[in-house]
């Protein structure tokens, strides 16, 4: 069983409104410490007295740690994995979405959590947006190589050929005798600049009414 905590949806007054299943998550817990007291009082007295692990002491359910649970940030361990993050309260799932991508929780400080992302950048979000608790499965996709050059069409990419390669009626840069370097700054096959620092004039030479 996982839960879903929805209180991070602010209200129009400006205060955190309850979330509709509270009563749900209450009675998780409440069944939580309810099947861990069953434990200790079905056995004997003397079985009740004897000393335990730590293991066996924090046996009642941790739902801050349990993986799978989407809850606030401000209800999670500092150096917990979790991924589908919101940017906002309420706003849904932006952040460490794709296979086999986590994000760790740095500091969290009152208002904002500081959150270390899959591309090594720290950045600050609110404490009320959701998280979920686990890494994204699928960890090997980024690693798995194509048997044939269908595989890519399948996915919907097609090739990629260079305009020097073309012929003069299909790409700026083609044609020429040989190899060439196209005789002018990259364009693209319509002829508009690709380079950066390039800014497409809006309205230029057009004088204003």
């Amino acid at each position: 069983m996982v839960i879903n905590c929805d209180c991070s949806k602010p209200s129009k007054s400006g205060f955190l409104r309850p979330a509709q299943n509270a009563h749900t998550y209450l009675r998780f817990q409440e069944l939580g410490r309810t099947v861990n007291k069953g434990r200790v009082e079905g056995g004997s007295q003397l079985a009740a007295s004897w000393p335990r692990p730590p293991a066996y002491r924090h046996e009642i359910l941790d739902l801050n740690s349990k993986v799978g649970n989407s809850i606030p940030l401000a209800d999670i361990r500092m150096g917990t994995w979790v991924h589908d993050i919101e940017c906002h309260p309420g706003q849904g799932a932006k952040l460490a979405r794709a296979a086999g991508t986590y994000a760790k929780i740095i500091k969290e400080p009152a208002p904002q959590c500081l959150v270390r992302l899959p591309s090594g950048v720290e950045k600050l979000i609110d404490s009320r947006c959701r998280a979920t608790i686990g890494i994204v499965s699928n960890p090997n996709h980024g690693a798995r190589k194509l048997r044939k050059a269908g595989q890519s069409r399948w996915s919907g990419r097609r090739p990629i050929v260079r305009g020097v390669a073309m012929n003069p009626v299909d790409h700026p840069h083609g044609g020429g005798e040989g190899r060439t370097k196209g005789g002018r700054p990259s364009v693209s096959p319509w002829g508009k600049p690709t380079k950066a620092g390039f800014r497409a004039g809006v309205g230029v030479g057009k004088r204003r009414i």
